[in-house]
């Protein structure tokens, strides 16, 4: 497997970023790629969520399943068809990173795991003469930037201004 974990602090309690997260819809709005999210499901474990991506002449729908909810620390996911995957977002009491002008602090991990071979080749209308492993090559790199430009979005939305935000990013493996 693969793996992308990206994490920042951000200044509010664990309670409220476990609300804004668990609000899976808005992630469109943050994403270059991610066009919209439709939910079947009250939101709660078991609830699947379509996310409709494009890139390139690509499109594809990848349907999630929420796995697990520990409010407010975690939600767990996976993707149910085309692609083994999963994941989750994690929130951690981090007071000692407050500043000293803010209450609280928090850490907020997104960790994505992958296994890139396990890509359905059929899942995803290839043009003529395009590899599904040219399209993984020039994918994973995004997967990161991806990752990196929503949790930086999300920070913004939930603290009500943008500041300079320090990502802490971990691949595996590393020629990701």
């Amino acid at each position: 497997m693969d793996t992308v974990e990206v994490s920042t602090v951000v200044y509010l309690p664990p309670e409220e970023i476990y609300e804004f997260l668990v609000d899976f819809p808005r992630y469109a709005k943050y994403s270059k790629y991610l066009e919209a999210v439709n939910r079947d499901g009250d939101g709660g474990a078991g609830t699947n969520y379509d996310l409709v991506f494009a890139w390139w002449k690509l499109s594809y729908t990848a349907r999630s399943e929420v796995t697990d909810l520990d409010p407010p620390t975690r939600i767990d996911w996976r993707l149910v068809k085309d692609i083994d995957a999963r994941g989750h977002w994690r929130v951690e009491p981090d007071p000692e990173a407050a500043p000293e002008d803010e209450n609280h602090a928090s850490r907020v991990v997104l960790r994505i795991e992958f296994a890139p071979d396990s890509a359905d080749s059929g899942a995803v209308d290839l043009p003529s003469f395009v590899s599904l492993d040219w399209v993984i090559s020039k994918v994973k790199p995004k997967i990161t930037a991806e990752a990196e430009r929503v949790v930086e979005r999300m920070v913004a939305d939930l603290e009500g201004q943008r500041r300079e935000v320090t990502l802490d990013v971990h691949e595996t493996p590393d020629s990701v």
